[in-house]
């Protein structure tokens, strides 16, 4: 895999998640006073909570394009050096991949049933979500189980510390959004909740699952690729 490839890979990435920002930009969910007051001419002032969810992305994309760009200067220097053994990436993983879309999706789902006003169904596919993600979770635990005690895992494989590490801050990642999930479901518990302002925490929880999603496909590319 050259330099450009992987170059390629991760501005395919980045441009497919700026598409995203433009899409849920146009806020053609939203409505006065959830998540921006709407001017007479037409625009939006965006809510506190989304201008601070963009720039925490922005900074995450950062840090995962410095991730990458170390895995694949490691990679060409372990391959030059023939310190960089291939492993068989663990199987459980594509189950994985397929666990957190449907967590996104159910995600999703929750929003969409927050912009109809349908607490309950919300309150159902938000839960289910947040299960879906806490599962892709342990399966990750559990591809790390499956790979140590291979012949792979040595501290002469700088291929497999690769993947720990890009899957250990993933994954931290994913845990963090967990913690503001389980507050948002304790949330819509209470009585007093305000529906306007639990809308638009299911609203940035759905982003930045999206957003999740994203990273870690472009992450399973990148280790199945190489």
């Amino acid at each position: 895999m050259t330099l450009t490839v992987a170059y390629s890979a991760l501005a395919v990435g980045v441009l497919v998640w700026a598409f995203l920002v433009s899409k849920l930009r146009a806020k053609s969910w939203e409505t006065k006073g959830a998540t921006g007051a709407i001017h007479e001419g037409g625009g939006t002032e965006l809510a506190p909570g989304r201008i601070g969810l963009w720039t925490f992305l922005a900074v995450i994309t950062s840090l995962f394009a410095l991730f990458l760009t170390a895995y694949h200067m490691r990679m060409m220097a372990g391959i030059e050096h023939g310190d960089w053994l291939h492993f068989p990436i663990p199987r459980i993983l594509w189950a994985n991949t397929a666990i957190l879309m449907l967590g996104s999706i159910a995600m999703q789902w929750a929003r969409m049933a927050a912009e109809r006003g349908a607490p309950a169904q919300m309150r159902a596919r938000l839960v289910a979500g947040g299960i879906l993600t806490a599962a892709f979770v342990v399966g990750q635990l559990l591809a790390w189980r499956e790979l140590d005690g291979t012949a792979f895992v040595t501290r002469a494989n700088p291929a497999v510390a690769f993947f720990y590490l890009l899957t250990a801050v993933h994954g931290l990642h994913v845990l963090g959004g967990l913690a503001v999930w389980a507050r948002t479901v304790v949330k819509l518990a209470a009585p007093a909740a305000k529906a306007v302002d639990v809308r638009q925490v299911v609203v940035l929880c759905t982003i930045y699952w999206h957003y999740l999603l994203l990273v870690w496909l472009v992450l399973f590319g990148l280790m199945l690729s190489t």
